[in-house]
């Protein structure tokens, strides 16, 4: 039998939070863990009972998303924990500084329940959630604030392929649009897509997306 995977949700709106956990733990697969109200708790309580996905709300006291994320997820922490930020995008102002800080995706708070469970799962086995139609969206949106880093793309260890399809990702093309664009098959893509990552320590798509931009590799 599967071990269900132990989710913990942090939200500082309690109805959310029990709406969260209530949806969640309905499911045979999906366990709640814990429950919390402020991202300083997150962090203590991730500590404690080792989810592997942390339900992340934005905006909360004591330290907000961003910052639990960093410490749960961000770089340099020995055991990350996935996180799947949930936010009212909006108008939150923040869900970018979130996926740098480590977040392994968002989704909108006014998602139907079906698109929670799919996020968790999803960022469970380790891939990345965020949709391609809003990516371009997502850090087009803050490009302004994003500084490219000193370099070119001569300085990236890529090949002219791989480029072409880390591109194409930061474009916001899921694996069968790459696979379309470039007439190659969807496993072919897979395997750039897992050379790139390796190559460029990344952990997922979110970071290729934000690596892409903060590189200079794609402008808005």
């Amino acid at each position: 039998m599967t071990v269900p995977v132990r989710v913990l949700v942090c939200d500082d709106q309690a109805l959310i939070r029990t709406g969260f956990a209530t949806i969640i733990d309905a499911q045979p697969d999906l366990e709640v863990v814990g429950e919390c109200g402020d991202g300083r708790t997150a962090v203590e309580l991730a500590g404690r009972v080792h989810p592997d996905v942390v339900v992340m709300d934005v905006r909360m006291p004591v330290l907000d998303g961003i910052g639990a994320t960093r410490l749960l997820a961000g770089a340099g922490v020995a055991n990350p924990v996935k996180v799947l930020v949930v936010t009212t995008f909006n108008l939150d102002e923040y869900v970018y500084e979130a996926l740098r800080a480590g977040a392994s995706g968002f989704l909108l708070k006014d998602a139907p329940p079906a698109q929670l469970l799919h996020g968790i799962r999803t960022v469970a086995t380790g891939a990345a959630l965020l949709a391609p139609e809003v990516t371009r969206q997502l850090v087009g949106r803050y490009a302004a604030r994003i500084r490219p880093a000193e370099g070119s793309s001569g300085d990236i260890p890529l090949t002219p392929r791989e480029l072409e399809v880390l591109r194409l990702i930061a474009d916001g093309l899921s694996n069968s649009e790459i696979a379309a664009t470039l007439v190659i098959s969807q496993e072919t893509v897979k395997t750039y897509v897992s050379r790139i990552l390796t190559k460029l320590d990344l952990r997922d798509r979110v970071q290729a997306v934000v690596y892409a931009y903060r590189s200079g590799l794609v402008t808005w």
